[in-house]
């Protein structure tokens, strides 16, 4: 019952949230990590209901004219030396770099292109009141260079579905790109945070002065 009411208001709240600023709905803005954190609009969390079905994803991509779904075009922006593409959107050879754990990979096939904040974590985070158009959108977000991220399979499945307060990159020299990355996609989808995760936030973001968050709201 307590659960069912936070999510009524909740998705009240998304729903007058666009209506909230005279700005532009894709005026793009840029705030000092602390003060993105602190921009998050706060919530109880419940994955009450949720299935990975319920977010359409890799589908045509930006351009269904490639031939290539999301997934492959995630991994062609982000070759550091590009594979060759051939029939089916085939990428064979290239390079990447998978920031998570440092590691070089050659292979498209030893990747996982990463939602930077997970499908479980966005539906409780708000998606669970979205469209299902809204969520195919979210879970194929290109219009974000960090919405979507190619990284190693077990860096990626280390992560799973955990928010910041449970998983973080291993290589801490990162955590700062990490939680900028997260804070910015939440903004972007108007995405809540809970108690435990807005305070890993702030922790990891004591050490990140000079750090900023530019994101651009989701149409």
């Amino acid at each position: 019952m307590t659960n069912a009411l936070m999510r009524g208001l909740v998705a009240a709240v998304l729903a007058l949230t666009p209506f909230a600023s005279s700005a532009p709905v894709h005026a793009a803005e840029t705030l000092p990590l602390a003060q993105a954190v602190a921009s998050l609009q706060p919530a109880v969390e419940s994955r009450d209901g949720y299935s990975r079905s319920a977010f359409r994803h890799w589908t045509t991509g930006d351009d269904p004219a490639d031939g290539c779904n999301t997934r492959n075009e995630v991994l062609l922006d982000e070759a550091v030396e590009p594979p060759e593409v051939g029939a089916g959107c085939r990428l064979t050879g290239g390079r990447w770099f998978s920031y998570y754990d440092s590691t070089w990979v050659t292979s498209a096939s030893g990747l996982d292109i990463d939602h930077i904040v997970p499908l479980a974590e966005a539906w409780d985070s708000g998606a669970f009141a979205w469209t299902s158009a809204r969520r195919e959108a979210y879970a194929n977000d290109q219009g974000a260079a960090t919405s979507l991220v190619a990284v190693t399979a077990r860096s990626n499945r280390s992560k799973s579905d955990q928010d910041p307060a449970e998983w973080l990159p291993p290589v801490a020299d990162v955590h700062c790109r990490y939680v900028v990355e997260w804070v910015g996609t939440k903004l972007r989808w108007s995405l809540t945070a809970d108690e435990g995760e807005v305070a890993a936030l702030n922790q990891v973001a004591e050490s990140c002065e000079g750090w900023s968050v530019t994101y651009e709201p989701a149409a």
